[in-house]
């Protein structure tokens, strides 16, 4: 794991390495109450990589949970997100700028993670 720069707080944890068991490791940290959730998505990612011959399932997962780590490592980033998307659901203004706002979250949040 290598440490990031955060915000006024700093990250809640470094950034994991892009395993799975680090990733495991990272959102017992962070957010326990998904375990169950990133669990299910390593069994059907390996499942269909064996059916598939295929690497592509697992590096999905990868790509996904090393994402979902990056943006809620940081608090604000997080809490930020999680704002976006409500606004979008409730289609309470024009959402092109609030998408764009999401897609850069995403894109800082898939840079920091080594995507």
């Amino acid at each position: 794991m290598s440490a990031q720069p955060g915000g006024p707080c700093g990250p809640l944890i470094p950034v994991p390495d892009l395993s799975p068991d680090a990733l495991r490791a990272a959102v017992a940290k962070i957010a326990p109450s998904r375990l169950p959730a990133l669990t299910q998505h390593l069994f059907e990612a390996t499942t269909n990589a064996q059916q598939t011959q295929s690497l592509a399932p697992l590096r999905a997962f990868v790509h996904s949970w090393a994402v979902f780590i990056a943006i809620e490592r940081h608090p604000e980033r997080a809490a930020r997100l999680r704002e976006l998307e409500r606004i979008v659901d409730a289609g309470e203004q024009d959402p092109a700028k609030v998408i764009d706002e999401i897609r850069q979250i995403r894109r800082v949040a898939e840079a920091e993670a080594g995507l």
